[in-house]
């Protein structure tokens, strides 16, 4: 599993993480019952704290991503529908938060906004 971590940005790095791996179980590339790293080995491959997986872990448990079996590791959780409508609705609404702002920087009207939407949908 590829996860890319930025030190760059003001996002944590354990939300990063947990934005990932929400990414990936909700697009289908993690399915249900899917073995994810162990805390150790992802804290290793990432050059990160232990510390940091395992927040990132206890976050995706938490909201139901994921499950944890002590001894075994985490797996991908069976998933909620209406869990991925609404995580695909927040998505959503961040993305169109920032192309309305995107657009009213540049004087796009509602009218032009609304036309490439419809276009966008279409494809």
């Amino acid at each position: 599993m590829e996860l890319y971590i930025s030190n760059a940005g003001q996002e944590p790095i354990y939300a990063q993480i947990t934005r990932q791996i929400q990414e990936k179980i909700l697009s289908g590339e993690l399915r249900e019952g899917d073995a994810l790293p162990s805390i150790r080995a992802l804290a290793r491959d990432l050059r990160i704290s232990v510390i940091t997986t395992k927040r990132a872990y206890e976050d995706l448990e938490a909201a139901g991503f994921i499950t944890t079996m002590p001894g075994r590791g985490s797996f991908v959780a069976p998933q909620n529908p209406a869990l991925h409508r609404e995580q695909a609705l927040t998505q959503v609404e961040e993305a169109l938060s920032q192309a309305i702002a995107a657009a009213r920087r540049g004087g796009v009207s509602l009218e032009e906004v609304t036309e490439t939407l419809n276009l966008l949908w279409e494809e």
